[in-house]
């Protein structure tokens, strides 16, 4: 029986085609022959080829080579065929085409990082003499591999054809931008597309913030929902350690809220309390990381957004990195001070810590109803003389109050301070924008007209005019992007140092404090040892500064020798790349409780003595400083990552523009007719070139 079930099964096979092993063979040769037919399609299109390292020479002439594309699309017309008539269908495409890209980037990136000078000791002894050059070449080609990864990854919704038409929606003038783009688009300009992005960014986000500081019941939360004009901050609760929520204008009411540990969520306003309340979240064991307020308030149009801060009264806290790394995109920070209390050391603090941020403050008397006249005068007197002798600022005191009666305290700081100051943040920001539009302009023009020069053919020799200077040039610009990894690696050890320190800096303070009561000086212990704790960070940190410093000015330097040897009309300014680098985060120690007897120490040797006064801050302070050192530590690295990423990034801006400019300038051969007539047409509309010039650029019918 089983025989002739086999056989009745061979019968019905053969009766209805291939069976299913012959079908899937068939389907595997074709799909062999069509990857075959493909590096067919590679040796074809070999003289066209962008690779570095090209394989073919193309013997055939264009009209053979139209007569292989044909043969090649008939032959995969007919494989369809044969699959079809044999019931094989194709599969459907599995793969994502910009996930697979991104994968062979990371390879890509990958390949490069393997022959930094560490890695390629393995090969033999590394001359120190090319150390930075191949450091700066190995970043030179990660940061283009990871431009190209971080376009793909930003998606459609951050095309700049699709930005630049929201803007236009918004009422924006954008036309001599879209011109830019479509010209950057066409002629494969690509190195410009950061600095287009970077415009956008800047015209998409015009915002004012002003971000207010104060001390827990100082009336700040009051003093933000009498300035929108609606009861949104929950009033009379402890905030948590620091979170800034930011309100912004908003059609409709609206609360987004982003977290350490899971995605980002929108929900109710009224749900704010349970989040930035300690008695709802206590220690924030929610991981409340951000939140936005949107808000149809009148006073939150045209980009001002107000924000609330616990403030920093106290750096030595878990919140104070996130507070600090906030700081930067502050253009305005609000000092409350308490008119029933008085002004405090953490009042002075916050200013001192704005101005050090590179923040101009401003300095409110809150609850000003509560005095009198004269009362007022004299405190408002009493805190600016104050802030002169401590700080050495002369800044303006303004009372304000939520209460109707005294509305007018708030109005006329409303108009007097914080509006000539909106007007005038957004005429800078509008004639800087201007200047690196015109500048970009610049660039691209520049560009066109290299495409323009008439190189010599293939075979013609090529005149070295200009090589050596050309070869120094890049050099330069690769040498200076391996000084930035040497500063990466500088930090990293100067924060890992500080992180660990905390113990040898105590044996040092007990140095000092010992040498104090030697001297007499038996009081303000706590004093002593906070001030060389700061003085032995400060000088760890010092290091690194100055390194940024000094990189910023070496960079500047590099790209203007560039732009100069190039021919560029306009150079990056010294403000431009110096203005990233802001005040380095300080230690805080909050209050040290020392208590240690000078005269039962006195009576023992020096080395007992110290030895015992090591111990005693240890036992007393130690596990607080240690925190504060590791909180600094932290601070650190996030303030030196932030400043050497957003200098490598202004400097990649520029010099991949420098590079993409010597590549044309040693390019070959001379560009078809229809591109140099497209290329003429584009330098006419950026208003590059005149009728003249048009003229005599102009190919040869």
């Amino acid at each position: 029986m089983a025989g002739l079930h086999r056989e009745k099964m061979r019968s019905e096979e053969a009766a209805a085609g291939l069976n299913s092993s012959q079908r899937l063979h068939l389907l595997s040769s074709s799909q062999h022959a069509d990857k075959l037919l493909a590096e067919v399609e590679a040796i074809l299109t070999a003289s066209k080829s962008k690779s570095a390292f090209r394989k073919y020479k193309n013997s055939l002439s264009p009209a053979q080579a139209k007569v292989v594309e044909d043969y090649i699309a008939r032959i995969r017309d007919q494989m369809l065929r044969v699959l079809e008539s044999q019931g094989v269908a194709p599969p459907e495409a599995s793969f994502e085409s910009v996930h697979s890209i991104r994968v062979t980037l990371a390879f890509i990136r990958i390949a490069f990082q393997e022959c930094t000078p560490d890695r390629m000791r393995g090969y033999g002894e590394f001359p120190d003499s090319k150390v930075r050059e191949v450091n700066g070449l190995v970043d030179e080609m990660v940061a283009a591999v990871e431009k190209l990864d971080s376009y793909l990854a930003q998606g459609l919704g951050q095309d700049l054809e699709a930005r630049l038409a929201r803007l236009a929606q918004a009422g924006q003038d954008v036309d001599l931008l879209k011109n830019l783009e479509r010209i950057i688009n066409e002629h494969g300009l690509v190195e410009f597309r950061p600095t287009l992005s970077m415009i956008l960014d800047r015209l998409e986000s015009r915002s004012f913030e002003i971000a207010l500081f104060g001390r827990v019941s100082s009336g700040k939360s009051s003093l933000l929902n009498h300035i929108v004009q609606q009861d949104i901050l929950p009033v009379g609760v402890t905030p948590i350690t620091a979170v800034p929520t930011r309100l912004i204008y908003g059609a409709a009411p609206r609360l987004s809220v982003w977290y350490a540990d899971r995605t980002p969520e929108r929900t109710e306003i009224a749900r704010l309390p349970e989040l930035v309340s300690e008695h709802q979240n206590p220690g924030n064991y929610k991981h409340v990381a951000r939140i936005v307020v949107e808000l149809p308030s009148d006073r939150l149009r045209d980009g001002v957004v107000l924000v609330d801060t616990p403030g920093l009264g106290s750096l030595a806290t878990a919140g104070a990195a996130e507070t600090l790394a906030y700081l930067p995109g502050c253009d305005l920070g609000v000092v409350l001070v308490d008119a029933g209390s008085t002004l405090t050391e953490d009042d002075i603090g916050t200013i001192r810590t704005l101005y050090e941020a590179g923040i101009p403050a401003s300095v409110l008397l809150s609850k000003s109803d509560l005095l009198a006249t004269d009362d007022r005068e004299r405190s408002s007197r009493y805190i600016s003389e104050q802030i002169r002798a401590q700080l050495g600022l002369s800044i303006s005191i303004h009372p304000v109050s939520i209460q109707p009666t005294h509305s007018v305290f708030l109005d006329d700081w409303l108009k007097d301070v914080l509006l000539p100051l909106y007007d005038r943040h957004q005429q800078l920001a509008q004639e800087s924008l201007l200047r690196k539009i015109g500048s970009l302009r610049e660039a691209v023009t520049t560009a066109l007209k290299i495409r323009l020069d008439r190189a010599p053919d293939d075979g013609e020799e090529v005149p070295d005019q200009g090589a050596i200077e050309v070869e120094e040039i890049e050099s330069a610009l690769r040498k200076a992007v391996g000084r930035i990894a040497e500063i990466r690696q500088l930090s990293f050890e100067t924060t890992h140092a500080i992180r660990g320190g905390a113990d040898l800096a105590l044996g040092e303070a007990a140095n000092v404090l010992f040498e104090a009561w030697t001297g007499g000086k038996t009081a303000a212990q706590a004093s002593i040892v906070s001030a060389e704790l700061a003085r032995i960070t400060a000088q760890e940190a010092s290091a690194v500064s100055t390194a940024l410093k000094d990189l910023a000015s070496e960079l500047t330097r590099t790209l203007q020798a560039a732009s100069k040897a190039l021919g560029y009309q306009t150079a990056t300014s010294e403000d431009d790349l110096n203005s990233l680098i802001k005040e380095m985060p300080k230690l805080d120690l909050g209050t040290l409780e020392i208590d240690i007897r000078p005269t039962v120490l006195g009576k023992l040797s020096r080395r007992l003595a110290l030895g015992q006064i090591r111990k005693s801050l240890r036992r007393q302070i130690g596990q607080q400083v240690e925190q504060a050192f590791s909180n600094l530590g932290s601070m650190l690295d996030s303030w030196e990552r932030r400043t050497l990423g957003e200098l490598q990034l202004r400097f990649e801006t520029h010099a991949d523009q420098y590079r993409a400019h010597i590549s044309r300038m040693s390019g070959s051969g001379s560009l078809p007719v229809a591109d140099q007539h497209a290329t003429l047409r584009d330098l006419s509309s950026l208003g590059g070139l005149q009728a003249e010039e048009t003229a005599q650029m102009a190919p040869a019918p």
